[in-house]
């Protein structure tokens, strides 16, 4: 049994600046707090994995990999970690551990949501691996200090990346990769608060299907705004392993080898979780599970003519509930990258370029506020980001970009961290949203990590919480 404390560690880290709009530091009324000592590279994990908080009960529940031990090969054992936020001081709880066996595997990163009970549900250890499922024994109530947790029986035998959503008629559904880089994708659904699941008779994506040897894809995805479907998109890639072939690695367009490290192209799907049903981007119903061929056909938005990324799109919802995209690409060769917002306009999909990137696996965010001004969240630095394990996915400063045209022209308006100690020289990756249990964004609170070492799992995590979004935040 594991029990969190009472006692309450208030941090007060407050960067503050004059230059609201135009200014390389922090705006006056934002605030930045660290929290999570000893974090080792995906501390907080990128758009696949998702969400790593929930706002319950007017409390803020945190969930990372941290408490690291230094590995020979560099990466640390790492071990799933819980600490809890109240806005109301900007008080932290002193952190706990979830489990106390440590892990050099970066995707046993764990993830955390709230069911129609108001209980806490966390899931952690999930690479081609069932991983532990624990919830809160009793609901969690308004100022409660103290969780305690019973494991819950295992959600599917295999699960890597997984995604928890709230969707319509009062249940959750996770979407997962069944098994290693080359299996399938699908999704599970529970209308008993994570006691039991079930899911389509065939999964959604299954790119190596047919006799298509070693084809693959990374994805992201969000639910429509009612709960009744899930908007999936997707970047497709050749693993090239089972009997590796160089010339299966070349690439046209850059005139050389590269490696699974590069994916291609945008393919979006739309699931009806009442039904079942996949269907593109026109409406059509698809059969599935979706095969490489069957979804350069049918699903295939952009041809990014082997440009390629690390990481897959971020997803956004536009003004009438419609998919929109931030995309990181590569450009005029394979250390030089660039952000574009996608989107559908009169029934064509439209690319417009936002600023450049350092890296292929920046991992950003993008939102749009209720003024319909968009807010893109991007990692950016000077040169391409090479170095240490730490380094390996990315990483650099974070900035703010916004459209106020629906995303025809972008300007930035600052820098979310100083370039001052004590974090001078520090990177940062990953900065994702925090939710309520039913997926709403909470105004005014965004969540990364970052770190100095290239080589040394000592990072940390950060919240950056706004003081112009607390009347939001606290539902008024």
């Amino acid at each position: 049994m594991m029990r969190l404390t009472n006692r309450l560690l208030i941090l007060a880290f407050i960067c503050s600046s004059t230059a609201a709009l135009r200014g390389t530091d922090l705006v006056a009324k934002s605030n930045i707090l660290p929290f999570g000592d000893a974090g080792k590279f995906k501390m907080l994990y990128d758009a696949r994995q998702r969400p790593q908080s929930v706002y319950l009960n007017d409390r803020l529940y945190i969930v990372y990999n941290g408490d690291a031990k230094p590995t020979k090969n560099s990466k640390g054992s790492a071990r799933p970690m819980l600490i809890t936020y109240d806005p109301q001081n900007r008080g932290f709880s002193q952190p706990v551990r979830l489990g106390q066996k440590g892990s050099s595997d970066h995707h046993y990163s764990p993830i955390i949501w709230a069911d129609e009970e108001d209980s806490l549900h966390v899931l952690f250890g999930c690479h081609k691996t069932p991983g532990t499922h624990l919830v809160s024994e009793h609901p969690v109530q308004k100022g409660a200090l103290e969780i305690s947790w019973k494991k819950m029986p295992q959600i599917a035998p295999k699960l890597s990346y997984p995604t928890v959503y709230r969707i319509q008629g009062n249940k959750e559904m996770i979407y997962y990769r069944t098994d290693g880089h080359t299996s399938s994708w699908s999704y599970l659904i529970t209308g008993d608060n994570g006691r039991t699941w079930a899911g389509p008779e065939k999964d959604v994506t299954d790119l190596d299907s047919k006799g298509k040897l070693d084809w693959s894809s990374y994805q992201t995805k969000i639910p429509s705004k009612d709960g009744k479907h899930l908007h999936v998109v997707y970047t497709d890639y050749d693993d090239n392993k089972t009997t590796p072939d160089p010339k299966r690695f070349f690439n046209p367009r850059y005139n050389e080898e590269v490696s699974n490290e590069w994916k291609y192209n945008l393919s979006y799907v739309k699931i009806d979780l009442a039904t079942h049903a996949v269907s593109n981007a026109d409406g059509e119903v698809l059969k599935t599970p979706i095969d490489i061929d069957y979804s350069r056909e049918n699903c295939q938005i952009w041809d990014t003519k082997w440009r390629g990324a690390g990481i897959p799109p971020v997803i956004s919802l536009g003004e009438n509930g419609e998919p929109t995209f931030l995309h990181v690409l590569s450009e005029d060769n394979l250390k030089s990258h660039r952000y574009y917002y996608v989107r559908r306009k009169k029934g064509k999909w439209k690319q417009t370029s936002i600023c450049d990137s350092n890296h292929q696996w920046n991992s950003s965010y993008l939102a749009r506020d209720k003024e319909g001004i968009l807010h893109a969240y991007v990692i950016v630095g000077e040169g391409y980001l090479e170095g240490g394990y730490m380094n390996r996915h990315g990483g650099g400063r974070l900035e703010e970009w916004v459209s106020q045209d629906k995303g025809n022209s972008w300007k930035k308006t600052r820098d979310l961290m100083p370039n001052r100690k004590p974090y001078r020289g520090w990177r940062y990756n990953n900065i994702q949203p925090v939710v309520r249990p039913d997926g709403r964004i909470v105004d005014g609170m965004l969540l990364f990590y970052g770190w100095k070492d290239q080589d040394t799992p000592e990072a940390k995590a950060f919240l950056l919480h706004e003081k112009v979004g607390f009347d939001s935040i606290r539902g008024k």
